[in-house]
């Protein structure tokens, strides 16, 4: 979910949604086959990110899904340790 208050622009908006897609089939193998929500929560100000296309807003997105994915994938390795 991209909200409009956090990206004001559409196309910030797709263009952040392209990177989640892209992102998640990265790790899609190593997550459990489930509904996964990925949600922003802050904003990119379109003053310091002046286009939606452009190269420090596309490596932002990505780092902080990578992170975001990552931490998801160890968290569902824990779970599945647990019910051994």
């Amino acid at each position: 979910m991209v909200p409009k208050r956090w990206a004001k622009r559409a196309v910030t908006r797709n263009a952040i949604k392209r990177q989640i897609y892209n992102v998640s089939q990265e790790f899609e193998a190593a997550l459990p086959m489930a509904a996964h929500v990925v949600r922003l929560r802050s904003g990119f100000d379109k003053t310091h990110f002046i286009s939606a296309t452009s190269d420090a807003l596309k490596a932002e997105v990505n780092q902080e899904l990578r992170q975001l994915f990552t931490r998801a994938v160890a968290s569902a390795e824990l779970r599945i340790e647990a019910k051994k």
